[in-house]
């Protein structure tokens, strides 16, 4: 049928009339009674799989059980042992020896090294963790030096007559007396970090030697780099020194052991737990070589430590070869000089030794006590001489120990059994309570040890002599124990008094504070408010003079996380009167900020119950101050969202019971706080609009005027809170809530302001917004918008000054006025989805209601001018939707919107006009038949929509209907 908008135009409306409850109770499905007998529905399903019998005649279709009559439920049949994972590891188990044989050996290797790398357990503490630590601590700002003998390259001349084996040994032999006799190459006045780039650079060299298979290169290289620990000209910087050229042996160690090992694989792989016999020889005499390249070279320092890199390959040669090696490497460092230069040998052959052989302690034993020997050479005139020079003093000269022999004691402590602990004190005793030692034996064992002889150790403390190692060096190792293992309650106090006798006497800011915040735990853990508000007192003392806090805000951030792990009572922790005055320590606003945001997050995620504690209100509206008053115009939007959400977390947290009043005048004084933050100002409108609700339920019945009074004091909060905020959507959906919510409390007048307003900013909604950083048309949440707006307007009732309708014509002029995107529909749709609005306020009866408030069903009571205005405004909206169609039936390329938005209107008519009207039923014909012209509507769709209507002509107030749908019919699509 073709489309002519003349017919379409001669339109006179009508609303059928509606019995909502009668169109409820026919939508209601029909209950049909059921006899359970067994059946339950929680009780599992059973079912029975008919499965023809084995050898059964051809043909046959006996089975061996019967069929169940339900449905094999899909989940039980992932239990028979088919899922992916039971096949897989069938498949696993099923695999051939030549299959396994066939992996790589590449893949092999890896393996193996993962598996050799555990030689001790989990619990144990890495080099590769301590490393970052000392290269961190040990630094200098002195010039560093590099020299290099990486042998000359005079070209080796091959004698006439000789013979190529004669050759090759001879020239074997003068390449290893080449590695220390040779160009000499010195880099002068590098800085720490150009030291550490050097050293990296020859780290890169020695793989790409190996890689190109210049063995004797790659010796040479790692001989030169070991000499570089003989050298203590900077003596500040060699604990840092010694991680960097020990790196370079590790990667030696391991290519030259991985090159063995390969060998080995051939013709087969090696067996994981491989044993000697399973070497071949091949292997055996490289290995050895290597050993024998090794043993030529004749400075004991490059030799040593050569040696110790390629430790593991003795497991190549003999059972007991490493048991063999260690203790001749031990003895070996008796012939080093330097005491800080034979510590770290030490250290670095305990560090090999722990991962090859864990097992072996009496070699770490054995550097232990070597170890111990040495210390009487700090005091010999060497040592003091080089000090002098070096102009470093004894405490700083000692700490440089501290990695060798905190690691050496580490790998003797590990799993090592409790009395171990007290032979160490002893020997600690017998050298007079070494300060030095005595740090290391704390920080090495476990500290439950620790903590168990607590009392022993400050004794010991109090021994040692101040000047070597300061004390309070002693008590912060004392107290890192104490903050992991408990000591016996009955010591705990005097444990305490005894630590910060001590700590509180350091004259330094930054030694002390870096004490004090270790003994926080321990004081937080055991102790109560009153202990730690005195700790916070005497830190503050220290701290404040001469602004030293500036240079300590890590561990002041520290002592602020310690003592919110153990304090979630907010009460007790805003009642210590330091507290707030330890938090005006930090200045910095970066720092003050992220430390606020701390206690925030603590306090959300810790505090349960609503407070209405006024020491708790007090100090967190501080804290939320200082986050907010944070924000400026340079702050991300996503901080801006973080700091917002945690201060509405605060916000929901508090509560004032019944005290309405209270609980309003303290949103007042949020607002005003946190003005700049807009997500805090949406939930405090969203806040007092719940107080509101809540005041009305409470006090319904009672002081009903006073009530009245403060949900208009609330209304009166959000009408002047909304205009400040910047997002349009957030004012309209506030404006339309707010409405809302004065309407469900009877104050009319205000109900009537927030909808206007609403009304009034529509023409302010910009056509596209951002969303998550992209511009996205704003179509789509202004027609949400004016859905519910609508349908919040059936119960709104009208202004007696105001004229018939005049919030819905209102809403309409806006659209009618507002500036659309060009071939938009949204307009037309905005004045179809007005229609079953129109069509609900003509019935005698609302779809819903406000108790207490007399809708216009009321005012009216079906008065015929109210209905004659309502449809005048239907047919003239319809006239609007008509010649939109009209208009887009002019342009091929917008017939799919034409079909579209006549379907949309066809269903308006449907459900809300009165068909028993010919012009009405004739043109919601013509709409059917326009939707289905070019074939777009969806056919299942359409289906639908004719069952409906089948369905409901079979109701006795719309037998009409079935005329209607006599005339309705489906088009093919071409």
């Amino acid at each position: 049928m073709s489309y002519d908008g003349r017919k379409m135009a001669a339109v006179q409306w009508r609303s059928r009339g509606r019995n909502y409850e009668a169109e409820l109770q026919r939508c209601r499905p029909e209950t049909t009674p059921v006899e359970f007998g067994d059946y339950h529905p929680l009780k599992p399903i059973m079912v029975t799989d008919t499965k023809t019998r084995h050898g059964a005649r051809k043909g046959s279709t006996s089975s061996s059980s019967s069929s169940s009559s339900m449905p094999p439920d899909p989940l039980s049949s992932m239990l028979d042992g088919t899922d992916p994972l039971s096949m897989f590891a069938a498949a696993s188990a099923t695999e051939t020896p030549a299959m396994s044989h066939s992996a790589s050996t590449g893949d092999k290797g890896k393996k193996r090294r993962e598996k050799e790398e555990v030689g001790v357990g989990p619990d144990f503490e890495p080099w590769s963790a301590k490393r970052g630590e000392i290269l961190a601590r040990f630094t200098t700002t002195e010039k560093l030096s590099i020299n290099l003998f990486m042998g000359s390259d005079r070209g080796k001349a091959q004698s006439p007559g000789s013979s190529a084996v004669s050759e090759k040994v001879r020239t074997r032999l003068e390449e290893l007396d080449d590695l220390e006799d040779g160009s000499q190459r010195e880099l002068l006045n590098l800085s720490q970090q150009d030291y550490a780039n050097r050293i990296e650079e020859l780290n890169q060299s020695l793989k790409e030697a190996w890689a190109s298979d210049q063995k004797v290169k790659a010796l040479k290289i790692v001989i030169q780099c070991s000499k570089l620990l003989s050298d203590t000209s900077v003596i500040q910087f060699y604990p840092s020194k010694f991680v960097l050229i020990t790196d370079i042996l590790d990667t030696f160690g391991r290519l030259v052991y991985d090159r063995i090992w390969t060998m080995c694989s051939d013709p087969r792989p090696l067996p994981e737990s491989f044993t000697v016999e399973d070497v071949n020889d091949t292997a055996k005499e490289t290995c050895l070589n290597w050993f024998f390249k090794i043993a030529s070279i004749r400075e004991l320092l490059p030799r040593l430590y050569v040696e110790a890199a390629i430790l593991k390959c003795n497991c190549f040669l003999n059972r007991s070869g490493i048991q063999e090696t260690l203790p001749r490497l031990t003895a070996m460092i008796r012939g080093i000089g330097d005491p800080l230069v034979a510590a770290y040998a030490r250290a670095y052959l305990c560090r090999v030794g722990i991962e090859v052989a864990p097992h072996l302690k009496d070699s770490l034993n054995c550097n232990f006590f070597d170890l111990l020997l040495t210390f009487q050479q700090i005091s010999g005139e060497s040592v003091q001489n080089q000090l002098v020079v070096q102009r470093v003093e004894m405490p700083e000269y000692l700490t440089l120990y501290s990695p060798a022999i905190n690691w050496i004691l580490q790998c003797i402590a590990y799993r090592a059994p409790e009395p171990l602990l007290t032979e160490m004190m002893e020997r600690c005793k017998k050298l007079g309570n070494n300060a030095l030692l005595l740090n290391s034996v704390m920080r090495a064992f476990r500290p439950e040890f620790v903590a168990a002889r607590a009392t022993d150790f400050i004794g010991m403390i109090k021994d040692c002599d101040e000047a070597g190692f300061p004390k309070h060096l002693l008590f912060g190792s004392l107290g890192r124990s104490l903050a992991c293992a408990d000591p016996p309650e009955s010591e705990r106090l005097t444990i305490l008094n005894e630590a910060w006798k001590v700590i509180t006497k350091v004259r330094s800011p930054q030694d002390y504070i870096n004490c004090a915040e270790i003994w926080v735990e321990f004081t937080c853990r055991h102790f109560t408010k009153r202990e730690v508000n005195t700790i916070l007192a005497d830190i503050i003392k220290h701290m404040t003079p001469d602004r030293a806090f500036e240079d300590a805000y890590p561990q002041l951030q520290s002592v602020i996380r310690k003592i919110l792990t153990y304090f979630h009572d907010f009460s007790i922790l805003f009642s210590m009167e330091r507290f707030l005055q330890f938090l005006d320590m930090f200045q910095k606003d970066s720092v003050r900020v992220e430390v606020c945001r701390s206690i925030m997050e603590v306090f959300i995620k810790h505090q349960v119950e609503l407070t209405r504690d006024p020491v708790i209100l007090n100090a967190m509206m501080h804290i939320c101050k200082t986050m907010h008053d944070s924000v400026n115009s340079l702050t991300l939007e996503d901080e801006k969202r973080s700091l917002s959400l945690l201060i509405i977390g605060f916000i929901r947290m508090v509560s004032f019971g019944r005290d309405f009043e209270q609980q309003l005048s303290f949103c007042v004084e949020a607002r005003a706080t946190f003005c700049n933050l807009e997500p805090v100002l949406v939930q405090l409108i969203h806040t007092v609009n719940q107080l509101a609700m809540e005041t009305s339920r409470v006090m319904r019945g009672s002081h009903s005027r006073k009530t009245a009074a403060f949900v208009r004091a609330c209304a009166a909060y959000s009408y002047i809170t909304i205009p400040s905020l910047s997002s349009i959507f957030s004012r309209l959906s506030l404006y339309l809530l707010s409405g809302q919510v004065a309407l469900a409390n009877q104050c009319l007048s205000q109900a009537d302001a927030f909808l206007k307003a609403a009304v009034g900013i529509l023409p302010e909604v910009p056509r596209s917004i951002s969303v998550e950083g992209k511009l996205r048309s704003s179509e789509s949440f202004l027609l949400d918008f004016i859905s519910n707006f609508l349908a919040t307007l059936l119960v709104v009732p009208d202004h007696p000054e105001h004229g018939v309708l005049y919030l819905v014509r209102g809403l309409l002029n806006m659209v009618q006025d507002y500036t659309w995107e060009d071939n938009s529909d949204a307009k037309v749709r905005v004045y179809i989805s007005a229609l079953p609005l129109l069509a609900a306020m003509g019935q005698e009866i609302y779809l819903y209601s406000i108790p207490k408030v007399d809708s216009n069903e009321t005012l009216y009571g079906g008065d015929p001018k109210f209905l004659s205005e309502l449809n005048k405004l239907c047919e003239t909206l319809i006239g609007q939707v008509l010649d939109h169609l009209k208009t887009l039936g002019r342009d091929e390329q917008s017939t799919r919107r034409q079909g579209a938005l006549g379907f949309s209107l066809f269903g308006v008519l449907l459900a809300h006009g009165d068909l028993r009207n010919n012009k009405l039923s004739q043109l919601a014909v013509n709409l059917w038949n326009l939707s289905h012209k070019h074939g777009y509507c969806e056919t299942c769709v359409s289906v639908r929509t004719l069952e409906y209507i089948k369905h409901q002509a079979q109701q006795p107030d719309m037998t009409h209907l079935s005329d209607t749908i006599q005339r309705l019919t489906l088009q093919s699509r071409t």
